[in-house]
């Protein structure tokens, strides 16, 4: 709370804190990358008119880094661990796309999580790492349940997130691989209500049975939604930059962020793509502080919901 007053951001690197909406590809450590490959991630300026935009965004700047290997790359991972040392962050939910590691890399499952496991052990072992399985929304759903099968089998990974377009199919599809999941133990995510409604936000907790929500900002346009959330103790993971720079919040000082949180929904802050927003953990809680839409002593309870 000191910090966020006297806007010290040196100072918030040294508060611990969460990151539960981060993806890997574009989480990692700019300096750290550069310093390994020489490429500099220039942040996206401005704000995006369409996903056009992040396409080219990522042509221009990830694919120089993140070149498609012969196997994958340990880069990626690395960069976001090393942004977790740089940022103060002790606890991350992170992971692996079932599509990518199956059908890009050589390794079997088992060996893609001792790969990860070494990474993180060597990188940032002092972090609590939440083993993330993820799906992107508009791959087939036979071949999601083909490809989670034999990481599920590990019996390591924690959590479980569909994400990409969310409008690119009905939610309700997902079914079948959200039971899989459940019965499987592990916390149920899912990109919604980013770019949807309020409905599409709570369709998909009832549906799906979700613990967490990424994004899940459209909530905040139905007081009846809220009210559903905040007695199912459902989380928001929530990252205003990207709200900011996608074009779904106009003016930070209006983030629902505030709304909801008023209106009793756990929420949590996040980065979501450090790289592509230019805005690490610290500097979204200073953004919320200097915008006025969260009190320092708001914040620091914010904070806390991430540790648990």
């Amino acid at each position: 709370m000191d910090a966020l007053e006297r806007g010290d951001l040196p100072g918030l690197r040294q508060v611990p804190k969460a990151d539960l909406h981060v993806h890997a590809i574009m989480g990692g450590c700019r300096t750290f990358i550069r310093d390994r490959t020489g490429h500099d991630v220039v942040p996206l300026e401005g704000v995006l008119a369409s996903m056009d935009g992040m396409h080219a965004w990522n042509e221009r700047y990830l694919r120089p880094v993140f070149k498609p290997p012969a196997g994958v790359q340990d880069l990626p991972y690395e960069a976001t661990f090393a942004q977790c040392r740089r940022d103060g962050v002790v606890r991350i939910d992170m992971g692996v796309d079932v599509q990518t590691m199956t059908l890009r890399s050589e390794k079997p499952a088992a060996a893609v999580w001792r790969w990860l496991k070494d990474i993180h052990l060597r990188e940032a072992p002092m972090v609590d790492w939440l083993p993330q399985l993820g799906a992107d929304r508009k791959a087939r759903i036979e071949n999601i349940l083909r490809w989670l099968d034999p990481f599920l089998e590990l019996g390591v990974f924690r959590t479980f997130d569909v994400y990409g377009d969310e409008l690119a199919r009905p939610i309700d599809d997902f079914l079948p691989v959200y039971r899989r999941l459940k019965s499987a133990g592990l916390i149920l995510k899912c990109h919604v209500g980013e770019w949807g409604t309020a409905d599409d936000v709570f369709r998909a907790v009832e549906l799906l049975e979700l613990d967490e929500v990424q994004h899940g900002i459209a909530a905040s346009e139905s007081p009846r939604v809220m009210r559903f959330l905040a007695d199912a103790g459902v989380r928001l993971n929530i990252c205003p930059t990207s709200n900011l720079k996608l074009g779904r919040v106009k003016r930070i000082e209006d983030h629902p962020i505030r709304r909801l949180y008023d209106a009793g929904v756990r929420v949590t802050v996040n980065s979501d793509d450090p790289l592509m927003f230019g805005s690490d953990l610290s500097e979204e809680f200073l953004l919320l502080y200097r915008a006025g839409v969260m009190s320092a002593t708001e914040l620091d309870s914010i904070r806390r919901e991430g540790m648990t």
